[in-house]
């Protein structure tokens, strides 16, 4: 079993900007509308968050590695970690900047500091909450068809990532359009370009059902 294949450097840069904006994201809204300090946002959130992605990731990878093992598949792909773009907006405006406002109001000496103690919490409770429902999630996916559990993550994605980049296509055409335009001659017109992936490596990444997640098996 190979540790390290072709379409492993895609799925490293796209997983890596990801979180890179993601952590931008952090540094923006605690900056401008929590108002954190420097040393609380460069001291403790972001060294916090990189160290969860990094260990995140490690295990979702050793998971994958079990899981090929087992079950004797060289197609098994871990399930990329990272954070929620959605959670993380909920947190900030729903459970942080009113948790300063509070603190504020009743005359704290530092309310950053009890928003970034509220996040904390807020972020323990919900990881209880799927540690607790993890021991039913398997009967749960089993008895939900796939679409129903997809649609969610679906409907972020189209909501909150792809209708940014989308517009962003449309408002530098030339750029975004030849782009995508590569893409469909990849993807639909099964072209193969020289020195790039080879086509079954680019649908078995492109395609939902071309390599599957550890965490549906």
């Amino acid at each position: 079993m190979r540790w390290f294949v072709r379409g492993d450097i895609d799925g490293f840069f796209g997983l890596a900007l990801d979180n890179l904006v993601q952590l931008l994201l952090i540094d923006t809204l605690c900056r401008f509308v929590l108002g954190f300090p420097p040393d609380l946002i460069y001291g403790r959130v972001l060294p916090g968050a990189a160290v969860s992605i990094l260990v995140g990731n490690l295990f979702y990878s050793m998971q994958a590695k079990k899981l090929a093992e087992r079950t004797g598949r060289t197609d098994v792909c871990a399930l990329p970690y990272g954070i929620n773009t959605v959670s993380l907006i909920a947190h900030v405006f729903l459970v942080m900047l009113p948790a300063k406002a509070l603190a504020t109001a009743a005359g704290a000496a530092d309310p950053a500091r009890v928003a970034w103690q509220a996040g904390l919490v807020a972020t323990l409770c919900s990881g209880v909450i799927e540690l607790g429902a993890a021991f039913v999630a398997e009967r749960v996916r089993k008895a939900t068809p796939r679409a129903a559990l997809l649609s969610t993550l679906a409907g972020i994605a189209l909501g909150f990532i792809s209708f940014g980049f989308l517009f962003r296509a449309f408002a530098r055409p030339i750029v975004g359009l030849t782009t995508f335009g590569v893409v469909v001659l990849t993807y639909f017109g099964r072209v193969r370009f020289k020195g790039g992936e080879r086509r079954d490596e680019l649908l078995a990444l492109a395609h939902p059902h071309g390599a599957q997640l550890a965490w549906l098996e």
